[in-house]
């Protein structure tokens, strides 16, 4: 008598056991910015600053690639609109720091000048990709992408390198070098997404 029992109460418990759905993902998409993310140097920085897109990103790898390339733009473009630069110049030669070290203001001023153009650049050739051409034709224009992307984050490390050499008005360089080192990280965070893009988007 024990035996049937037993069976009808394992067997009302196996349903339930083999019926558990795994975890879905989160409606929202911070899961597969999560994931991305996780792809680049900067994975913490990177999800707290693009999860907030995360409803207009909806899993879409070129629009998480986009994002994060107007996101690196919009923040050097403050940078210059702000005039933080030129009045940074201002206050160096005001306060009588040396003529090298007002120079290197003005040239990182420039350096993030033809960021911003080579930033431009990449989001409208993202904005016109034709992924229902050839695959050389794709892999052309994810080339130009990468191409300025990797320009613009060697402009702004031309701008913080001419710091190095010079240790005078040390408030000056290290406020300086702080902004464009944030502007750096994002734009290091948008190359390693439309790299990750690419690997997905472009077959073997």
């Amino acid at each position: 008598m024990m035996k049937p029992i037993l069976l009808l109460l394992l067997s009302s418990l196996l349903p339930s056991i083999l019926t558990v759905d795994p975890p879905l993902p989160s409606p929202d998409g911070s899961d597969f910015i999560r994931t991305s993310c996780n792809t680049t140097l900067y994975p913490d920085l990177c999800f707290s600053s693009l999860s907030t897109f995360a409803n207009s990103i909806h899993n879409d790898s070129n629009r998480l690639a986009r994002v994060a390339i107007s996101l690196t733009l919009s923040n050097t473009l403050h940078l210059l609109n702000i005039s933080y630069l030129q009045n940074a110049y201002g206050n160096c030669v005001d306060h009588g720091c040396d003529g090298p070290t007002a120079a290197i203001i003005k040239d990182c001023s420039e350096n993030l000048k033809d960021a911003v153009d080579e930033m431009r650049d990449s989001m409208k050739q993202m904005k016109e990709l034709v992924s229902t051409g050839s695959v050389q034709s794709f892999r052309f224009q994810m080339s130009n992408v990468k191409t300025w992307l990797s320009a613009a984050l060697t402009n702004q490390y031309t701008c913080t390198d001419g710091f190095e050499d010079f240790h005078e008005n040390g408030s000056i360089k290290d406020d300086v070098s702080s902004r464009v080192d944030d502007v750096k990280k994002l734009t290091s965070i948008a190359l390693a997404l439309v790299n990750r893009y690419a690997d997905k988007a472009i077959p073997l």
